[in-house]
């Protein structure tokens, strides 16, 4: 039975504790389980080690640090392991953090791996549907074959309604890369209309593809971390491997419209210095690297302000600061309302 009891030194003991329950729980002692994202053995300057953790569930992450009996967690627990924890939660900087007096590997039978895994709050199988659906009222027969040829792949297809589309940044979370998808193509033919130098099938099929990479970039079992091939190729090169390969599957396949739907994906990033190889040079590359640029930011803010509020700022503070997008944001919207 979980204790709620909050002044300090009392063991607020509850197996379903969250990152997102900390503000609610400022200097309580809780015990809990997490998924060890990081871990980090440092030495004392009066000798001895220490741990530096970042532990986490499904509602976000919270560093950590261990100060002694430390033998028995560097032996049997490693990043990506499922963790049984006590500690106090606190406040540094701003942050809450917990200080960990016990730390121990967690039994299978202790852990449900939907505590621990941030999922979509959307409908899988709804948003598979309406994607297909955009796919199926395509005009170009060609560029039909060639995104349905990825979807209907039988690990393709799965994998893509679970992958999250990043480790970290803008829709990290279970189905995550299948939702990014899906709204950067709503908001791609919502906006092709004012530009008739846009091919509309084509620009679609460059936002369905052009995080296709990410499908073995990225790995997501207890935490999400990069594969091997993630680390030493990227997403970007992996995409325009796979594409390839199933060009030459569809064989024949028109060149030109290989090569333009080649040119989207290694182009999105935008910019070299965001690791694009190429500069985005035709309508569609142009409007698709703005949009998913767009896309991916507002999806950033969101997961700020919800951060913002677990933290208890209000209406009139600003967030956080933001590293990806080197600045602070404010929620314009909640300002006004005046809450």
């Amino acid at each position: 039975m979980a204790v709620f009891l909050l002044p300090r030194g009392i063991l607020v003991e509850m197996k379903d504790f969250f990152v997102e329950d900390a503000v609610r729980f400022e200097n309580a002692t809780v015990t809990t389980y997490f998924v060890l994202s990081s871990m980090q053995v440092r030495d004392k300057k009066q000798g001895g080690q220490y741990l530096a953790l970042i532990v986490s569930d499904r509602t976000g992450s919270l560093e950590a640090r261990m100060w002694d009996e430390v033998a028995d967690p560097i032996e049997f627990c490693s990043e990506g392991c499922y963790v049984k924890v006590q500690g106090d939660i606190s406040k540094y900087q701003g942050k809450f953090q917990i200080t960990l007096k016990k730390l121990r590997l967690a039994a299978d039978s202790e852990i449900d791996p939907k505590d621990f895994q941030p999922a979509t709050k959307f409908d899988v199988e709804e948003m598979w549907g309406e994607l297909r659906g955009y796919v199926s009222a395509f005009r170009n027969e060609d560029l039909k074959r060639l995104v349905f040829s990825f979807l209907d792949d039988e690990k393709i297809g799965p994998t893509f309604k679970s992958a999250p589309a990043a480790k970290r940044l803008h829709h990290a979370w279970l189905g995550g890369l299948l939702e990014h998808v899906l709204t950067l193509v709503r908001v791609c033919l919502a906006a092709a209309p004012f530009y008739p130098e846009v091919d509309s099938d084509l620009l679609v099929t460059g936002a369905i593809l052009h995080d296709v990479g990410k499908l073995r970039e990225l790995e997501w079992k207890s935490s999400f971390s990069y594969t091997l091939e993630g680390q030493m190729i990227g997403h970007i090169s992996i995409a325009q491997g796979m594409l390839r390969e199933k060009v030459l599957a569809l064989a024949p396949f028109p060149e030109k419209l290989a090569m333009l739907v080649e040119h989207m994906i290694l182009s999105h990033h935008g910019k070299y210095e965001f690791g694009s190889p190429k500069l985005p040079m035709t309508p569609e590359a142009i409007l698709l690297s703005a949009l998913d640029d767009l896309e991916a930011k507002m999806q950033a803010l969101r997961n700020e302000f919800a951060a913002a509020e677990a933290l208890g700022k209000g209406a009139n503070e600003v967030t956080e600061w933001v590293r990806s997008m080197d600045r602070s944001l404010f929620d314009s919207k909640k300002y006004l309302k005046g809450e």
